[in-house]
């Protein structure tokens, strides 16, 4: 939802960012995997106890994971790039999701929960996306809905912070991820049938 409707809030300074890269030689695909590479870093530092770090390479691979999208529409989009976006995105989840359930094996359920819940809800989010007849400026359909990666990077905090709190915070966040899915599964009725 806040990517969907704050993102004009951010975009000059994504923008003049993405410009900035690009003249000095950077291409999408290059920030993408950059921003993968910082954004694993998150689960590893959370399982090491260095729970800011961990916030602040998740939110850093965040913010140039939106840089490389604009750098992308700026130069030449490839499908390929969608493609690693898309998956890289998945795996800096999954950093941190296992960097809980690892750090504190007693939440482990509930975040496995969450995880099936997040793979449910991008299912139906990449699925609508690919039959959709409707264009944005992403690649693909862009299904809003409330949980998006910024609500998602909020929740992970919290998470991250608030340790004594992970158990509720998950199966919070795991709410907002099964309405998320409903919400999408409605739109999609409406906009492919």
């Amino acid at each position: 939802m806040l990517d969907s409707k704050g993102r004009h809030l951010v975009q000059p300074f994504i923008d003049k960012t993405a410009h900035n890269l690009i003249k000095v030689g950077f291409t999408a695909n290059t920030i993408t995997t950059i921003a993968f590479i910082i954004g694993i870093l998150s689960g590893l530092f959370i399982y090491y106890d260095l729970p800011y770090w961990a916030i602040f390479v998740l939110w850093l691979s965040g913010f140039l994971d939106a840089v490389d999208g604009t750098m992308a529409r700026l130069t030449k989009p490839s499908s390929f790039g969608t493609v690693l976006d898309v998956s890289y995105d998945r795996l800096v989840e999954i950093s941190v999701i296992l960097g809980l359930a690892f750090r504190f094996p007693e939440a482990m359920w509930a975040l496995l929960l969450l995880s099936v819940a997040i793979i449910y809800a991008m299912t139906i989010f990449l699925t609508v996306g690919a039959v959709s007849e409707k264009q944005g400026v992403k690649s693909f359909y862009y299904q809003p809905g409330l949980a998006e990666r910024t609500e998602g990077f909020i929740l992970f905090t919290l998470m991250i912070i608030f340790r004594d709190l992970l158990v509720p915070l998950t199966l919070l966040f795991l709410v907002v991820e099964v309405f998320t899915s409903l919400q999408r599964l409605r739109e999609a009725k409406k906009i492919l049938s």
